[in-house]
């Protein structure tokens, strides 16, 4: 049974508490998205560029009244709104902006949207959940196989899952898997399960659809995206570029004034986030998120960080969200019992873990008003941006990482 279309089925939670502050700073500033495929197998082998446009068409209207009225009940710690109604406004009153999808001389798609920066955003996960969805489907139907055998085999693998969770009422975890699922259904499916089979441990889903039909708690705080897309108008005004990492913290925190307390830490680098990562915002910042690199070495040093400007790491937490499996889980679980909390955004290995290969594609912010943007992750091949503009960004990385060691070698 086809399922009606609706913008948030495709968003994540962060998309519009990003878009809040997008809106607020930056309305004007113009934002390209593009996909990147990681992967060798192309997606056009089951995917025509005429079928995924009509898709995107279908929802380029934007957010319906129901679910603006979802965002406006949505509330801070203190009571207050989490969304203003000058942005819900704007969100009701404004359709997306196209999204070209193409060809490319390889025969490959290519899926690309500029606009208003607090619109174009949300096309991000909406395009990466839409090609895996119509990808998974003509997949199967091209092949002749059964939705009903895979779902079965889904299901087995999910109660192995489950079982383990079970017996591990002290490890809690969110749904983070919107963008890399088999299909909404399949998400839905799974969410309704952990829902009910794993109250203690299941915390809430970043799927917003989801988190009101089902009741559960909407998570997500902020993406690479926003470093990336302020860094690179840094270097537009012939700044240090960095200097946007910290500016997306300062601007965070003055929106949502200590909720949504998590901190990305591997934008430009885990040694960068350290260096520009200041005491005060140490203390007041009650979370940070691991995404890429080795996720023990991570954890080791943010528990040394924190130790050294003596702040007690049990009161914090880390959310890993890095390529998480089971087993992996319930590792990092154990290793930092008691040390510090953590808690586990899950995503592919969640909402897509059916027996059939999940792909390994990223709709990234490419660029502001012609400007290119840069991520230099913890993981070398996850680095992205003009080759040039790469080495800029390492070089600003060098220069701030060894202005700290420095500091601390004169202080000791």
């Amino acid at each position: 049974m086809k399922t009606e279309a609706r913008l948030s089925k495709g968003l994540d939670y962060y998309k519009a508490t990003m878009g809040q502050v997008e809106f607020q700073q930056h309305p004007d500033a113009e934002v390209t998205f593009e996909l990147k495929n990681r992967a060798s197998a192309k997606l056009s082998e089951f995917v025509s560029p005429d079928e995924l446009s009509d898709r995107f068409d279908i929802l380029r209207g934007g957010w319906q009244s129901d679910e603006i009225a979802y965002l406006a009940s949505l509330q801070n710690q203190d009571g207050t709104a989490q969304f203003t109604p000058e942005y819900l406004d704007f969100l009701a009153d404004n359709p997306l902006p196209p999204v070209d999808v193409a060809l490319d001389d390889d025969g490959e798609l290519t899926v690309r949207a500029t606009g208003a920066w607090p619109l174009v955003t949300f096309w991000e996960t909406v395009v990466m959940s839409e090609l895996n969805e119509l990808y998974f489907a003509n997949k199967l139907a091209t092949e002749g196989s059964s939705i009903d055998e895979l779902y079965r085999e889904g299901d087995r693998r999910l109660d192995e899952k489950i079982a383990k969770l079970a017996a591990r009422p002290d490890i809690k975890f969110s749904d983070f898997g919107t963008r890399r699922r088999f299909s909404y259904d399949w998400q839905k499916h799974v969410i309704e399960r952990v829902a009910t089979e794993l109250p203690d441990n299941f915390i809430g889903t970043s799927n917003i659809y989801l988190a009101r039909v089902l009741g559960l708690k909407p998570i997500g705080t902020f993406a690479h995206e926003l470093p990336m897309v302020y860094s690179a108008m840094a270097d537009a005004s012939e700044e240090n570029p960095l200097n946007g990492h910290n500016r997306v913290l300062q601007d965070w925190d003055r929106t949502y004034k200590g909720d949504l307390s998590t901190a990305l830490t591997d934008t430009f680098t885990t040694d960068f986030f350290f260096a520009d990562f200041t005491p005060e915002q140490a203390e007041s910042w009650k979370a940070l998120r691991h995404d890429s690199g080795d996720p023990i070495e991570f954890g080791d040093r943010v528990i040394e960080f924190y130790e050294n400007l003596d702040i007690n790491p049990t009161n914090k937490t880390i959310v890993f969200s890095d390529g998480l499996d089971i087993d992996t889980i319930i590792e990092l679980a154990d290793y930092f019992k008691g040390r510090i909390n953590v808690t586990f955004g899950w995503g592919t290995t969640l909402t897509n873990d059916l027996g059939v290969k999940a792909n390994n594609f990223v709709m990234k912010a490419v660029n502001v008003n012609g400007t290119p943007t840069v991520k230099l992750s913890d993981a070398e091949g996850k680095h992205t941006g003009p080759s040039g503009k790469i080495e800029l960004y390492k070089e600003r990385v060098a220069l701030a990482v060894g202005h700290v060691a420095v500091k601390e070698l004169v202080t000791v």
